[in-house]
């Protein structure tokens, strides 16, 4: 089975999450999306404003981060927008906790201890776009999320399993950040990620030892993150761009099935020869190499044969930190290369 073409970006350095939620950032976000109109109907005010005890209200921002809170509070305003609990105690999230809710864009439960989620738990939250439950103790991804969602972050977390039509139904989620979760392969159930029209998906440090399949993974991705996993081949059919793994061949042909290509990262692998198929790519720009067991370079390794057939030059080539002598390397190797300074050799010890 051949694996479908990804049109834009393939993306796969490493980036760590961070532990905690800019509050400041997630409100420029919700009034930048509410100027553009994301449904949102602002009703009369509260008659007797609430706002639950030790907590801040302003704006229709409620902030009851590092209270250690061991449940969600009571008389949270219903015209709340942004709900901050990260940094509390929380193990359970129960039926009614958000019950009134219907307006709430962004929901913070980051840094919590929670083990159980209430199947019914998130069905008041009909216009929610953005939830965070990273750092908890979850084993699976809660049911019933609502259709609204754009953005979920529930990575370091101690899910296992995603199963089949976890995000069924789920046609504005975008963005899915699920990393250092111990997945393997066998834990991503085929269709498990059917319906979606993600543009980002991160599976980094899990236990994955291979690529997920073409048919497990969205057509209309543009950035997967796999990096720090336990992948050791490429295969035909898999996607390419592995930071951090143990590759150490990559099969010919298998860069074919990616031309459009933009940034291709390889590094901190061992692999010893520049792969395949680089000249093919034309519009490939950034390859990063360094770090690999790479000892030479060929002199059509990167650019194709024949002038013009390249749609753009790259900018960054990365070969530091490989036992490369650079004196051997043909000039006309780079020859479909911006300039000089985008070649980067030397550091290997």
């Amino acid at each position: 089975m051949l694996m479908h073409p990804i049109s834009i970006l393939l993306l796969l350095a490493c980036v760590t999450p961070l532990p905690t939620i800019d509050v400041q950032s997630l409100m420029m976000m919700m009034m930048n999306d509410e100027a553009e109109g994301s449904g949102y109907e602002e009703g009369p005010p509260a008659e007797q404003p609430t706002c639950p005890f030790g907590c801040q209200c302003n704006l229709r921002v409620v902030q009851c981060s590092d209270l250690g809170l061991h449940y969600v509070p009571y008389d949270i305003p219903p015209d709340t927008r942004l709900l901050d609990l990260q940094g509390n105690y929380i193990t359970e999230i129960r039926e009614n906790d958000f019950k009134g809710l219907r307006n709430l864009y962004a929901l913070v439960l980051v840094n919590n201890m929670i083990t159980k989620i209430h199947p019914r738990a998130f069905l008041p939250l009909e216009r929610m776009q953005k939830l965070y439950l990273s750092h908890n103790r979850l084993t699976a991804v809660p049911k019933n999320l609502p259709v609204s969602l754009v953005e979920l972050r529930i990575h370091d977390n101690q899910i296992k399993k995603v199963a089949s039509g976890t995000f069924y139904g789920l046609t504005n989620m975008n963005c899915i950040e699920m990393g250092r979760n111990p997945i393997k392969n066998s834990g991503l159930e085929p269709g498990a990620f059917d319906g979606l029209h993600l543009s980002f998906l991160r599976i980094s440090e899990a236990k994955l030892t291979g690529i997920p399949k073409g048919k497990n993974l969205p057509y209309s991705l543009t950035e997967l993150h796999l990096d720090q996993n336990q992948i050791q081949a490429i295969e035909l059919e898999d996607l390419l761009g592995l930071s951090y793994n143990k590759i150490r061949h990559i099969e010919d042909g298998s860069l074919y099935y990616v031309h459009s290509l933009r940034e291709l990262h390889l590094d901190n692998n061992l692999l010893s020869r520049v792969p395949a198929g680089l000249p093919e790519m034309k519009h490939l720009q950034v390859v990063y190499l360094h770090s690999n067991n790479i000892s030479s370079v060929g002199v059509n390794d990167f650019c194709p044969r024949t002038f013009g057939t390249k749609k753009t030059f790259y900018n960054g080539i990365s070969l530091f930190n490989n036992p490369i002598q650079y004196w051997e390397v043909q000039p006309a190797t780079f020859r479909c290369v911006s300039g000089r300074n985008a070649i980067q050799f030397g550091n290997y010890k």
